[in-house]
């Protein structure tokens, strides 16, 4: 079990200070489970009190003894109750905030109440676009982490390789790369920030059904196995001659890689495999731009005016009446952080440490989908790769 070092949760806490300088904020305020495992190490259950200035308290309901074990920050102390907050913070030494940021994109307007009934003199502010910020830069001990996370994803690859055959459902094929990769240490859950963001371990689809639309905000669809999750693997079984598209996020000790390769047991046809290649040219454009630091919004809209010169304007990133507005986003410990590689973000520039996966897919209705995906990080020296599965589609 990797314990996130205390020195690494002091450099987070103080980038997310200056960022609430910026904003004129006097204390952050994080429930959500993603935001707390990053600026505490652990996800018990409590109020993370972040402080413009000095150390932050984690208070904890369930289960204080674990934090305690978990966590690196210096004041980790239980509470039975949110009403007890104020007490608290007043008790370590801090002023009663006047100005106060929330994650208002995931909180509940139940627990947003609640704070403004603790705290009935204060202004409450969005803290999530600031939290955002600071996550999206990666430092070198999360850069690690996510290096074993595309070990992992190199490793299912080479198992779809071993198992795919004719005749298998979806279902079982994702069944059994799940299970490898929750032997390989996969937590067997993919945190996504979004609202109602509800996702499996990945995407196994074959044939037409890849092409199938659904309620997800993503390039394929799926008919899944029942409208309660009306996406990813079904019952549809594996041919002959058909796109097998395995798209899978693999994770280790909470960061996330992304990866999308091709399989198929024979031949494809003509216009897939020249879609396929096409994808790797739209891939390689994006590595070429990403050197420059540009916006995020430049490259979406490079790649997709070459995708579109390719041939692909109604098939590109999602069939006719169905395609996504993104090419990429940012991957760590949720799928879907900053940057986004997508359509109208023309002032946020790609900085060194921003990690992020970069999907260009085709779909066919009626016959399948094609793409590549991998995750990339920016250094000063230039773009990586995080994921490095051979891109060659593999004909069984």
């Amino acid at each position: 079990m990797r314990l996130t070092p205390k020195n690494e949760l002091e450099y987070r806490f103080r980038k997310l200070q200056a960022e609430m300088a910026k904003d004129s904020l006097d204390a952050v305020i994080m429930v959500q489970n993603a935001d707390l495992f990053y600026f505490t190490g652990t996800v018990q259950t409590g109020n993370l009190y972040v402080p413009l200035s000095g150390d932050p308290i984690y208070l904890v309901r369930r289960d204080y003894l674990r934090a305690r074990m978990e966590s690196g920050l210096a004041t980790v102390i239980p509470f039975s109750s949110p009403k007890e907050l104020p007490a608290q913070v007043a008790a370590h030494g801090h002023p009663e905030p006047k100005r106060i940021g929330l994650e208002l994109d995931v909180l509940p307007v139940a627990i947003y109440q609640r704070f403004q009934a603790l705290y009935p003199n204060a202004q409450f502010f969005d803290a999530s676009p600031a939290i955002r910020r600071v996550r999206a830069v990666k430092t070198h001990y999360e850069i690690h982490i996510l290096q074993d996370a595309g070990n992992m994803a190199d490793k299912v690859y080479r198992r779809a390789a071993e198992v795919i055959r004719e005749g298998m459902s979806e279902l079982e094929l994702a069944a059994e790369l799940e299970r490898f990769s929750r032997l390989q240490g996969h937590q067997g859950y993919t945190r996504m920030r979004a609202f109602n963001g509800e996702l499996s371990m990945g995407q196994v689809l074959a044939g037409a059904d890849a092409a199938a639309p659904a309620c997800t905000n993503t390039p394929l669809g799926g008919m899944g196995l029942t409208p309660a999750f009306g996406h990813g693997a079904s019952y549809n079984r594996i041919g002959t001659n058909e796109p097998i598209v395995v798209d899978m996020g693999s994770c280790f000790d909470g960061y996330l890689v992304d990866q999308t390769r091709v399989f198929s047991i024979g031949k494809l046809s003509d216009r897939l495999r020249k879609g396929y290649e096409d994808m790797l040219k739209v891939q390689g454009l994006m590595m070429e731009l990403a050197e420059e630091r540009p916006s995020w919004g430049r490259i979406y809209d490079e790649c997709r005016q070459l995708a579109v010169k390719l041939g692909y304007g109604d098939h590109f990133m999602g069939g006719p009446g169905s395609q996504v507005p993104f090419i990429g986003h940012g991957v760590g410990i949720e799928i879907d952080e900053h940057p986004f590689i997508a359509k109208g973000f023309r002032e946020e520039t790609l900085e060194p440490g921003m990690v992020f996966a970069f999907e260009p897919k085709v779909v066919f209705p009626g016959e399948g989908a094609v793409g590549i995906e991998n995750t990339f990080y920016l250094t000063e020296s230039g773009l990586k790769r995080l994921t490095f599965s051979s891109e060659e589609l593999v004909c069984l």
